[in-house]
């Protein structure tokens, strides 16, 4: 079934801008649209930025397609599509959405930037952005906001993530749904096919069953304990490090305050000192790749 929001190319070009931080797939998910579109018989422009980092730094991809295309790059205020895989990245690109229009589609969870952990302390405030998806919705037309990587996590591979925002996005463009997967199938990994189909049919199946309108105001968006609440009920378990999914890009190793991770013989994070931990969690909001994990328990 195709979504109410679905549209399709006419005198202008369609313009799709994909952002997020490296690491999650952002131009995986530009190629999966691009290659669909010229299949479809579209010209296509394509344009991105990778960043200064290596991992965790900002990366963008304009899509635009049409039956003429002449600029790779979408002017300010003129997105039909914004898809955002981080949150705070989708906030600093708000401006380019169509303001009557445009369709923003964000996966709630944050990857905090190192500026921004100004104080290690339990509970204690951060740089990061702190607006709500509730404040997003009085600023846009349309607002489809999700723990996209959370739902993955439940589906066995939080990196499939991207591919729920895909299934998503799918709902906006009038292409039919088995030629989003056969594009998805050409840069999916081929151990990982079945995880990500099913992240997009989920993908899609939320967006046509939701209504921006009943969308919980504070959804997705993790406010920190306050200190009081940390001391007295909530119990810390050390980071568990998943090395299959690191990809030895050291930024634990350098950003850990107590110097209790390192890399190993295979540059793999380790944490070598767990006396040294005070559970601050910076690595795992650091990591890019989601391979850091603390459990806490109430």
């Amino acid at each position: 079934m195709q979504s109410a929001l679905a549209m399709q190319p006419a005198e202008s070009p369609v313009n799709v801008l994909i952002v997020g931080v490296g690491g999650q797939g952002v131009i995986m998910v530009s190629k999966v649209l691009a290659t669909l579109c010229q299949r479809q018989g579209y010209q296509v422009k394509q344009s991105e930025v990778h960043g200064m980092a290596k991992r965790g730094g900002s990366v963008f991809s304009h899509v635009r397609f049409g039956e003429t295309v002449y600029s790779p790059t979408i002017p300010l205020g003129e997105a039909d599509v914004l898809v955002a895989l981080e949150w705070a990245e989708g906030l600093r690109w708000l401006s380019y959405l169509k303001p009557e229009s445009g369709i923003f589609i964000a996966d709630t969870q944050q990857i905090v930037p190192p500026f921004a952990c100004r104080d290690r302390k339990h509970g204690a405030g951060s740089g990061y952005a702190r607006e709500s998806v509730a404040d997003v919705i009085a600023q846009v037309a349309n607002c489809y906001a999700i723990n996209a990587g959370q739902i993955a996590h439940e589906l066995g591979n939080t990196k499939a993530g991207n591919t729920l925002l895909l299934g998503m996005m799918s709902t906006t463009l009038d292409f039919p749904a088995d030629d989003w997967r056969e594009a998805i199938r050409m840069f999916a990994p081929p151990k990982a096919i079945d995880i990500n189909m099913q992240a997009f049919d989920r993908g899609r199946d939320w967006v046509e069953t939701h209504n921006p309108a009943d969308f919980d105001p504070g959804q997705g968006i993790e406010m920190p304990i306050p200190v009081e609440e940390v001391a007295h009920e909530v119990e810390f378990e050390l980071p568990v490090i998943n090395r299959a999914w690191c990809k030895r890009c050291d930024i634990c190793v350098k950003f850990c305050p107590e110097r209790c991770l390192s890399l190993d013989e295979q540059q793999i994070a380790v944490l070598h000192a767990p006396e040294m931990c005070t559970l601050c969690r910076i690595c795992e909001r650091l990591c890019p790749d989601f391979a850091i994990e603390l459990k806490y328990r109430n």
